[in-house]
C-alpha cells in the first residue's frame, strides 16, 4: 500500500476565503480574572474568547480557541491544527514559554505563522521568565498588554492573511 504524501505547502497553496485562526491558551489560564489579578487583569478566559470570536466573526474568519493545562493537548492540538487547514496561530504558552521544547518543536514542525502573547510583561517579572522558547520562531510577541495583547495579535493575523498572494506568500508594500 502507498500513501500520497503532499507538502503541507502545497496544501496550502491558495488561502482559503474565510482564513481560520487558532487561539491557543496554556496552563492556569483557565483562572484568568481571579489569578494574580496585579499581573493578569481581571478580564476572563471567557471574556477574551469571546472577543476574539466576535471580532473574527466581523472579519469573516474563523477564530477557534483552545486552553489546556496539559503539554500533550497542547501539542496534540497544534499537531491538528495542520490537518484543519488553519492559518495562523496565536498562542499564549504562559508557564511553558519557558520549559516547553516539545510544544516548540510542534510549532516549527507545523510552519503554521504564530504570534506569542504574554498577558504581563515577562521581561518586567523574574528572570527565569526572560527566556522564552517561542520567540525566535514567531513572527511577533506581544507581552504586557494584558487582555488587549489579545486582541491586537488577532488584528495581525487577520492583517497577514488578507495580505496573501494567491500563492500563499505575503504581497509587498511599495515605499513612496
Amino acid at each position: 500500500m502507498t500513501t500520497k504524501r503532499t507538502s503541507r505547502a502545497a496544501a496550502k497553496s491558495v488561502p482559503s476565503l474565510h482564513p481560520h485562526v487558532l487561539v491557543l491558551h496554556g496552563p492556569n489560564l483557565n483562572l484568568l480574572g481571579s489569578r494574580e489579578p496585579v499581573h493578569y487583569g481581571l478580564a476572563t478566559l471567557d471574556d477574551i474568547n469571546r472577543a476574539l470570536v466576535g471580532r473574527g466573526k466581523a472579519a469573516g474568519a474563523q477564530v477557534e480557541t483552545f486552553q489546556h493545562n496539559h503539554e500533550g493537548a497542547l501539542i496534540d492540538r497544534v499537531h491538528q491544527a495542520a490537518h484543519d487547514h488553519v492559518d495562523f496561530i496565536v498562542i499564549n504558552p504562559a508557564g511553558y514559554t519557558h520549559t516547553s521544547v516539545a510544544l516548540r518543536d510542534a510549532l516549527a514542525a507545523t510552519a503554521i505563522p504564530f504570534v506569542e502573547i504574554h498577558l504581563s510583561n515577562i521581561y518586567a517579572r523574574e528572570a527565569f521568565r526572560h527566556h522564552s522558547y517561542f520567540s525566535d520562531l514567531a513572527v511577533g510577541v506581544v507581552s504586557g498588554l494584558g487582555a488587549h495583547g489579545y486582541e491586537l495579535a488577532l488584528e495581525y493575523a487577520l492583517h497577514h492573511l488578507q495580505n496573501r498572494t494567491p500563492h500563499g506568500s505575503q504581497k509587498t508594500e511599495k515605499a513612496h
